[in-house]
């Protein structure tokens, strides 16, 4: 059950009663008014403890004899709870379901609270509310009929009023896992700055080379001048690796160096791992927030608008396809073939191909293809290039690998470090199975470009810039105010805490039944390529992807 504690409740009552009184003459101390309500709380029944924060500073207030009545805003009121071992939901009125985050007050309801050091922060003076309130949620859903629920909500990201930690007593440690992608060093910078100009931590820590870092090398001392002009390289200062995530070492690692912050940078395996750590160190009743902060170049992570990265993989992916385009226009019969990133999802393939405009045919794994007889990809080529004579085709990595299941059957179960199914080269297969089938009715002029590498080492572009800035400072907000156990991600445009089972629950994918699919085939002209049966019957009734663009 979901325990909203009194003492958090109590905390944000007395700062409302130190208000009132110190408005209305001082005609109490703090002190007074600290002897006053601490005396409340033996008269609050058990019963009371799953009431919402306003409902709790309600009935608080109502056994004051000094005040009646607080006003404040109409808020829904938590009506009951669900929950099984790992999980934290709340319901309330007209389908409304909360999918919360841990809180430090669940396992140590006595946690003492500090008042947050932004109120005294010159660059937020301006801001007329920047304290986020404890009951604001994010629709997962932001189109809904009449007659909808309201449907499942995740806690909003920010700063709150108060927080859990004091600043000298802060240990934070930072690590990046699994492959690159660009902005991973503009998050490091924003996570080190927030902490230190916000929150005033001094001690923070770069664990090096991914996960086997915490056990095997030593930290890397972090702090604002050394990462000053990171952001404008690519890759990663602390540098990462796949694999090597062993939860004991790790926490045995953290416990005996005294770290309390630990910020996670890394995909859905790696979010896998991140919660792992957090159950272990739960386990052991250790006072250690973990946060992620959810990296996928692939944008194939769940629930979230998008991923850092994804702007800068697309806007880089242009150059590749406009190399293959001069290339094909140059020569007759000229084919430009462009292999880009997307194991399992083609968005970098699809938001590439869409905003390029020269790409004659896309292919990503989410839609089957074939490639002889009528509607397959020979026949298509042959009729593009009698048209145009030249071609351009962008292919995602993980697409068309049923086809290549000769070749692939002794590598089916092979993996790598971080779990990922081992792929073959489908751009260097498609493009000699294109040079065989028509090597004897015409001269084709086929250039292969795989720019994988290149994308992934850039550094992020403005708008993923601002992307990594928000993410690390969200981050940094919900550790300081108590959550634990979350990943950090953009919903429906704000900011929110969503908790790790939902991130690695399943991988985000291009439904192509969906408009943004139909947009595609209508830029290229080219056909589905999909038969009836083809078509996966979740699909049809299934969530769109997430990219709502």
């Amino acid at each position: 059950m979901i325990i909203i504690t009194l003492s958090r409740i109590f905390h944000r009552c007395m700062d409302y009663f130190r208000f009132r009184s110190s408005s209305s003459g001082g005609r109490s101390t703090a002190s007074e008014t600290d002897h006053h309500h601490h005396q409340l709380i033996p008269r609050i029944s058990r019963k009371y403890r799953s009431l919402s924060f306003d409902s709790g500073l309600r009935l608080i207030a109502s056994l004051s004899n000094n005040h009646q009545r607080i006003e404040s805003p109409t808020r829904l009121v938590m009506s009951s709870s669900v929950s099984n071992s790992d999980r934290k939901i709340v319901t309330g009125s007209a389908g409304y379901i909360l999918e919360d985050v841990p809180h430090f007050t669940d396992d140590f309801p006595d946690c003492p609270t500090y008042p947050n050091p932004l109120q005294d922060n010159a660059a937020y003076s301006v801001v007329k509310q920047y304290f986020v309130d404890d009951d604001d949620t994010v629709p997962q859903k932001i189109v809904v009929h009449p007659d909808s629920p309201r449907g499942t909500h995740f806690r909003r990201a920010g700063p709150r009023q108060r927080v859990y930690f004091e600043s000298d007593d802060v240990l934070a440690c930072i690590v990046t896992c699994g492959g690159l992608c660009p902005g991973l060093n503009t998050v490091i910078r924003e996570i080190v700055c927030g902490l230190s100009y916000m929150y005033g931590v001094k001690r923070i820590l770069g664990i090096d080379g991914g996960y086997r870092g915490f056990y095997a090398r030593n930290t890397i001392h972090l702090d604002t001048n050394t990462v000053n002009d990171i952001h404008r390289s690519g890759g990663t200062i602390l540098g990462t690796s796949r694999g090597g995530h062993d939860t004991t070492k790790i926490v045995d690692s953290i416990q005996d160096r005294g770290i309390n912050q630990v910020y996670i940078i890394g995909g859905d395996g790696s979010q896998k791992g991140a919660a792992a750590i957090f159950e272990e160190i739960r386990r052991r009743k250790l006072k250690v927030a973990v946060a992620g902060i959810p990296k996928t170049i692939d944008n194939d992570i769940p629930i979230i608008d998008r991923s850092f990265g994804f702007d800068t993989a697309v806007e880089e992916a242009q150059r590749a396809i406009n190399a293959a385009h001069v290339e094909a226009t140059s020569f007759e019969n000229g084919i430009g073939l462009v292999k880009l990133m997307g194991r399992y999802s083609g968005f970098i393939a699809m938001y590439a191909t869409l905003a390029s405009r020269d790409v004659d045919c896309c292919l990503i794994p989410e839609s089957p293809f074939f490639l002889e007889g009528p509607g397959g990809l020979f026949e298509f080529i042959s009729k593009r290039l009698k048209e145009s004579g030249h071609m351009v085709i962008v292919i995602a990595e993980g697409a068309g690998q049923d086809l290549l299941a000769e070749s692939i059957e002794e590598s089916k179960t092979l993996k790598d470090a971080s779990g990922n199914k081992l792929l073959q080269d489908v751009g260097l297969w498609i493009s000699q199975r294109i040079k065989d089938h028509f090597a004897k009715k015409m001269t084709l002029n086929l250039k292969y470009i795989d720019p994988t590498y290149m994308i992934r080492a850039v550094p992020s572009n403005a708008s993923d810039n601002v992307c990594c800035t928000l993410l690390a400072q969200s981050a940094v907000h919900g550790v300081m105010a108590g959550y634990n156990g979350f990943t950090v991600g953009l919903v429906n445009g704000r900011h929110t805490y969503i908790p790790f089972y939902r991130i690695t629950e399943k991988q985000n994918k291009v439904v192509t039944t969906d408009r943004m699919w139909a947009r595609l085939l209508s830029s290229t002209n080219q056909p589905s390529f999909m038969k009836h049966d083809d078509i996966d019957s979740n699909q049809l009734v299934g969530e769109p992807g997430t990219m709502k663009w």
